[in-house]
């Protein structure tokens, strides 16, 4: 009789581990979706400053694609994974073992694919939290270690027949999220350029640049005496601007006013790296996005023009305002 040779436990256990961790992300993904639809705060447990950093992240622009939350698209991830997992594990094998193998065969190919494509991903969301938001989500970091684990497991999980196919389906995996990745997120940073118009105002112009903390972009823009007026009237009833040096549409927002006028404007710093922050003053006026405007105990979250705002705060003043939205 011939010894059965032993499996290692690697193998015995990869799939249940796979479905564990991919159901743990699931679920924590889901969370941040569903507190970012229905507006609420997410939790986080940490000291002062660390929540406003919390927010920052799951707030800034890298946080949404297509118009829905990212950790909507990550919840999806999450499940195929699980579902990729743990559904061969649920095929008695005495009563159909050649559909149980074609399936592993299939869908270790797919946890492979998906397990490179998801920790692609979250190294860019990493570098991108290191480099420009500089701000620290420790769901953005739990995430990222999920990935990695399910990519180490799936590669150690089984005796690949072909060492090569794992480099070939890895790499072009790799390849196409990173150039995906790219392009989704290529204008995040970049406000679109504007030209004259011609009804005689000017459509703001922009930068190219990336945002420097603590100010972010220079405004370009010179004010008019429109601008300057409503920025005094604005300060004089207790209006607020809530946004963060680094948020492209806060830009925008600073450049509809122009350097002189945006200087009258009682500006509140959210992100804890930019001049002056004030990130428990954004907590506590219940900040979700930026930029966000508070007029007369009202929030109007987003870019506001000049003709909104004096309406918003019954300016009666000049409004020959010199500028527009692109």
């Amino acid at each position: 009789m011939r010894r059965r040779r032993s499996v290692p436990w690697i193998h015995r256990w990869s799939r249940p581990l796979i479905g564990a961790i991919s159901i743990a992300g699931a679920i924590l993904t889901a969370y941040l979706t569903i507190t970012k639809l229905a507006g609420g705060e997410v939790v986080c447990t940490a000291e002062a400053g660390a929540a406003g950093s919390c927010s920052d992240v799951l707030n800034s622009p890298y946080a949404e694609v297509f118009g829905l939350p990212l950790s909507l698209f990550g919840c999806i991830a999450y499940v195929s994974m699980a579902t990729f997992a743990l559904v061969p594990l649920a095929i008695n094998a005495e009563a159909s073992k050649q559909l149980r193998k074609n399936l592993e065969n299939w869908t270790w190919l797919l946890l492979l694919a998906g397990s490179t494509a998801m920790a692609v991903f979250s190294s860019y969301l990493m570098y991108v939290l290191a480099t420009k938001i500089q701000s620290i989500c420790y769901y953005c970091i739990g995430s990222a270690l999920f990935s990695l684990s399910l990519l180490v497991l799936t590669i150690l999980g089984r005796e690949w027949e072909d060492i090569g196919q794992i480099f070939f389906t890895g790499l072009m995996v790799a390849l196409l999220t990173l150039v995906g990745t790219l392009g989704v997120y290529a204008n995040v940073d970049k406000p679109v350029a504007g030209v004259p118009d011609k009804d005689g105002s000017i459509v703001i112009p922009t930068t190219d640049s990336s945002p420097q903390p603590p100010y972010g972009w220079e405004i370009t823009t010179t004010s008019g005496e429109a601008e300057i007026a409503l920025a005094k009237h604005l300060t004089s009833i207790g209006a607020k601007k809530y946004g963060a040096f680094w948020c492209p549409h806060c830009y925008e927002q600073k450049q509809l006013f122009g350097k002189e006028a945006f200087k009258e404007v009682n500006y509140i710093e959210c992100a804890k790296e930019g001049k002056n922050p004030q990130p428990q003053a954004c907590l506590a006026a219940g900040i979700k996005s930026f930029p966000t405007w508070e007029i007369n105990g009202e929030l109007y979250p987003g870019v506001q023009t000049p003709q909104e705002l004096a309406k918003l705060s019954n300016y009666q003043g000049d409004m020959g305002f010199k500028y527009k939205m692109p």
